[in-house]
């Protein structure tokens, strides 16, 4: 297949945002790939800020961080996304250029803990405030789960509504695909 599928494709937004020295938010850490991904991109003079609510996520997130020689560029929460704003230090406000939240739950953890767009949606407010213009947020959304449908239709209406003049919004899926296939939005800051 010629086409991307949904994480090459987000990981392909990224990088078009993302440069060696930049600050980077992975919302969503779960299992630290996009942490690591993410960490590759910051290079050693950036800096990568990960979050979730899971201690389990966070002990993975933190190994494959060491495993990869990542872990001194990178800074973990074990707190909701919601709280981008109270853990970030302010001086690196402006400076973030791109962020990935993956949304469901964690890949063999615990299915009744999932992400939600009360959470979800302040977490896009609050990035929308302190990245650099032209940084990215990208949302992979997976709702094949319970309360997931919901989820899915609260952020699409939250990004259909952004002020076109303060942000770019794209979706990107495949629309032929049988049981809910997840897909791809992305908010570039203007």
């Amino acid at each position: 297949m010629k086409l991307k599928k949904n994480l090459p494709f987000a990981q392909s937004l990224l990088q078009t945002a993302i440069a060696p020295g930049d600050i980077a938010i992975d919302g969503t850490a779960g299992n630290g790939h996009d942490t690591v991904y993410l960490a590759g991109l910051t290079g050693k003079d950036g800096h990568v800020y990960g979050f979730d609510i899971q201690k389990e996520a966070i002990e993975h997130t933190s190994k494959k961080l060491a495993d990869a020689n990542l872990d001194h560029q990178c800074t973990l929460f074990q707190t909701g996304h919601q709280h981008i704003t109270a853990n970030i230090p302010k001086k690196h406000f402006g400076k973030i250029t791109g962020a990935i939240f993956n949304l469901g739950y964690l890949p063999g953890g615990d299915k009744t803990i999932v992400t939600m767009a009360s959470t979800t949606i302040p977490a896009i407010k609050q990035l929308l405030d302190i990245m650099a213009p032209e940084g990215i947020i990208v949302l992979v959304i997976y709702h094949g789960h319970p309360g997931g449908a919901r989820e899915k239709e609260e952020i699409l209406e939250f990004a259909a509504g952004l002020d076109q003049q303060k942000a770019h919004v794209l979706q990107y899926s495949f629309i032929n695909q049988v049981n809910s296939p997840p897909f791809v939005i992305a908010i570039e800051k203007r």
